[in-house]
């Protein structure tokens, strides 16, 4: 029996063959989660199967016998109930610093979009600062991702669509407005005193910039973008979102 114990202990794990990398990946970034271990493993071995119960355990054997500790910053989103299925988009901006393979910081923004009471996500990077024709573009791309135009979509008070509100009513920028017009879209948008209103967008943010962005080294927007559609088409396939 004992020997039967030590035999499991000793038994060549599936992700042995990937140790060395795991733990450099976890001496470099101590906060890495074991999602982002798994999501990385799964980009660089196209044909590697594994659970997120297995990568999870084993990242927990390494940093104990490591001892390489966590560190985490908790992060709290406030959600909310979902429309039915592709009858909502809701839409949201982002940003985050990263390092680039000479070593020097770049800010990225992104623009979010997630299908209501579904696992469908899109994103896109830009390394300057988004315009409303971009903005615009995006939309068009979403689209042709999700193929479907949904039924209503929600925004925040992003000075690209709105110009300001008065007195209850939105006032959307020029450009916006022709578009909306044009697609015949109806649109949402949140109101300051009404922060609960977009939590489900929120969470993906959240998600893009803690499971993709971290710890990712930049090299230019086009590979960039690849990377992050392949994510979401890829290894993040198999896996609930938030």
């Amino acid at each position: 029996m004992a020997q039967w114990v030590d035999s499991l202990q000793t038994r060549r794990k599936k992700l042995d063959p990937y140790k060395e990398l795991i733990l450099s990946w976890l001496r470099h970034h101590p906060d890495m989660s074991s999602a982002q271990v798994e999501d990385w493993l799964k980009e660089k071995y196209k044909k590697l199967e594994v659970g997120e119960s297995t990568v999870r355990d084993y990242v927990r054997r390494l940093r104990d016998k490591y001892k390489i500790v966590k560190e985490s910053s908790p992060r709290d989103y406030e959600a909310i109930p979902d429309s039915p299925m592709g009858e909502q988009i809701q839409v949201d901006f982002g940003h985050t610093k990263q390092r680039t393979h000479d070593n020097k910081e770049i800010k990225l923004n992104f623009i979010a979009f997630v299908l209501s009471n579904s696992r469908y996500k899109y994103k896109e990077w830009l390394d300057r600062p988004f315009t409303t024709q971009d903005v615009i573009q995006a939309h068009e791309n979403a689209f042709h991702w999700f193929n479907r135009i949904p039924g209503e979509l929600v925004y925040d008070q992003d000075n690209l669509i709105v110009v300001s509100e008065n007195g209850g009513d939105l006032i959307l920028t020029k450009e916006f407005q022709q578009y909306k017009e044009t697609r015949n879209l109806t649109l949402r948008v949140c109101r300051k005193a009404d922060p609960e209103s977009k939590g489900r967008i929120e969470n993906v943010v959240g998600f893009i910039k803690h499971n993709f962005a971290k710890h990712r080294v930049f090299r230019n927007i086009d590979s960039w973008n690849e990377q992050g559609w392949e994510w979401l088409k890829g290894v993040l396939s198999g896996r609930l979102f938030p």
